[in-house]
């Protein structure tokens, strides 16, 4: 987010992040975010830069996998502040590991994926 930004409306949120408008108020309603969203006088939403960097976050969390209950469960842990680093690290520990299964998983499929490639790629070239 540029300097220039100090409130977001949620439409221009939704581009800054590229998250939905849904989606973000859908995090709003499951309690996602690690600050209330801020509203204007006639209550409109107003995202800052924290914002911006929190739902990036969560979306990465997303994209990985996590689940809902675990990022709910994380920005709770995040909103009391500090003395909850030990729970967060062990959170993102034990998601990390899920990760780096999932990679290897990958990984492995990937790898038939290239044999099978090759074995065509030899049969069509014998042609």
């Amino acid at each position: 987010m540029s300097d220039k930004h100090t409130a977001l409306s949620i439409s221009q949120m939704a581009r800054e992040t590229g998250v939905s408008v849904d989606t973000l108020r859908y995090y709003e309603r499951e309690q996602l975010l690690v600050a209330p969203v801020g509203r204007t006088g006639s209550d409109r939403r107003v995202y800052g830069a924290r914002d911006v960097g929190w739902v990036n976050f969560i979306t990465r969390l997303r994209r990985t996998g996590m689940g809902i209950a675990d990022i709910r469960e994380y920005t709770r842990l995040a909103r009391l502040g500090e003395r909850t680093n030990p729970e967060r690290l062990a959170l993102l520990e034990a998601h990390r590991m899920r990760v780096i299964a999932q990679l290897e998983e990958t990984q492995s499929s990937l790898d038939a994926i290239t044999y099978k490639i090759a074995e065509y790629s030899r049969k069509v070239a014998s042609l």
